[in-house]
């Protein structure tokens, strides 16, 4: 019993699930009527620390072996059903992991071991940061290439990684690699888009996603997306992945063009590999964003216009939008490219935008992530994701600062991206409709994805526009759009 209602906290043995599976139990638990905080998670030191700032530590020791249970609801009835929602949650995962006499392989090189032959040519590396490192070097000593998924690996170590995988002939992608598309196969948060023959390299996971979508809108395939993580491009790695990926793809026949997606690169390393790329066979186009070039959709334009395809009309859903006078821009994004984008494409023309991934240090927001005039927040920043999901799959952050936005009475046009794919959300517009229609402010959508993927485009862009917001594929567009209602209302 609390000051505020009741508790459960529990530690189980012998019972393990991954994060993002966990995360997504606490979550949907959450929402169940009466729940005022839950978390299901190993109880590991940063779970444990989670746990006590929510008021529902454990009064044991716990090991990171254990898994934690902790549940607080307003009333007994509440709570009951709680913990037995979280139990059947975790019994139909039992279920569905196939018969209990089969014992997963734990470790990257165990599982490369038992492999009969050669096996895969890719592992993919999904741990704690702490723990990513070994598995990776794992299977670079057995030869293969790694998608380190991971974030929270030292720079240092990702280096040594990368210079280890360039001298064994394989690819490193990562750390915090969220997006890879290999032979068709999709990786980490990717879209559904056909195969043709433009390669990405991207150090940029929601970047990639914006590109491959609109090529595939326009009617033109990928032979492989490789990320190479958020950091490749920074002086401190030096773009070494990038260069290994760049020559695997001029050796690979199904390429006929790379296009090269980024964050704002160092500079001298974009020089670098410029360099380095025009003694390809294969011609590299640049998709790096920078002041001079803050455009996606424009790189991908004029791709298409150098291969002789018609750059089509990118799908959007119009809405009769008016902004209040005095209104500003508050961005909520889950892509921190996207983040990116529209902060060089409307700084020009607003002025100082406030972020937590800024432009200029002394934008900086501060912890609350709240402040008065122009604000971009990236929610996928690597500061905000410890200990929940991303905000493509876990939109909860996202909606509760577009609630406070609503409540301060500050004139804006909220931007906003929504991201499909595999590995995001479902079916983001279940919660983010009527989080926008009890906002009541003007919205603009960066809706990327295709008609393929799992969630749909269309069906998500219709229930957004029912709601009156307008809709682009486009996250330039978008920006752009929610510039003009700004300027419209001075």
């Amino acid at each position: 019993m609390t000051a505020t209602g009741v508790r459960h906290v529990s530690l189980r043995s012998g019972v393990y699930a991954d994060s993002v599976r966990l995360m997504q139990v606490s979550r949907d638990v959450s929402a169940r009527e009466g729940v005022t905080a839950v978390l299901v998670a190993m109880a590991t030191p940063l779970n444990l620390e989670l746990a006590a700032g929510m008021g529902l530590a454990p009064a044991e020791g716990a090991s990171p072996d254990q898994l934690l249970v902790a549940v607080s609801a307003v009333d007994d009835d509440a709570l009951a059903a709680a913990v037995a929602a979280v139990d059947a949650a975790l019994a139909a995962r039992e279920r569905a992991a196939g018969p209990a006499q089969t014992v997963p392989l734990r470790t990257v090189g165990a599982g490369l071991g038992a492999l009969d032959g050669d096996g895969p040519a890719l592992a993919v590396v999904s741990v704690p940061g702490q723990y990513a490192v070994a598995e990776a070097a794992d299977a670079i000593a057995a030869g293969r290439s790694v998608l380190v998924f991971s974030d929270g690996v030292p720079v240092e170590h990702e280096v040594a990684l990368k210079r280890a995988a360039h001298d064994a002939g394989v690819l490193v992608m990562g750390s915090d690699c969220g997006t890879a598309i290999v032979s068709g196969l999709a990786l980490g948060f990717a879209n559904v888009v056909r195969r043709g023959p433009v390669g990405l390299v991207a150090a940029s996971g929601t970047g990639a996603q914006q590109v491959s979508c609109l090529l595939d809108t326009a009617g033109v395939g990928v032979s492989h997306v490789l990320g190479v993580g958020g950091r490749d491009l920074s002086e401190a790695v030096g773009g070494l992945a990038t260069l290994d990926a760049l020559a695997l793809f001029d050796a690979d026949p199904a390429t006929e063009r790379v296009l090269l997606v980024s964050k704002p690169p160092a500079p001298a390393v974009a020089v670098a590999v410029a360099e380095a790329a025009a003694e390809l066979s294969v011609p590299v186009h640049p998709a790096a964003l920078s002041a001079e070039s803050p455009d996606l959709t424009a790189a991908v334009e004029a791709l298409l216009r150098d291969m002789g395809v018609a750059v089509p009309e990118w799908p959007s859903r119009p809405a009769a939008l008016g902004a209040a006078p005095g209104a500003v821009l508050k961005g909520l994004f889950a892509g921190g490219t996207l983040a990116d984008e529209a902060m060089l494409i409307a700084a020009p023309v607003l002025g100082d935008v406030r972020s937590n991934t800024p432009l200029r240090p002394e934008l900086d927001l501060g912890t609350d992530l709240v402040a008065r005039g122009h604000v971009v927040v990236d929610f996928g920043d690597d500061a905000l994701t410890v200990g929940r999901a991303h905000p493509m799959i876990d939109p909860t952050l996202r909606l509760e600062a577009l609630a406070r936005i609503a409540a301060s009475g500050e004139p804006a046009v909220v931007l906003m991206d929504v991201v499909l794919g595999h590995g995001a959300d479902p079916d983001p517009v279940a919660s983010l409709v009527p989080a926008l229609r009890a906002a009541g402010l003007p919205a603009v959508v960066a809706l990327v994805g295709t008609e393929a993927d799992p969630q749909g485009w269309s069906r998500q862009a219709d229930a957004l526009a029912a709601a009156g917001a307008a809709v682009f594929a486009s996250n330039a567009q978008a920006t752009r759009h929610a510039l003009d209602l700004l300027g419209a209302a001075r």
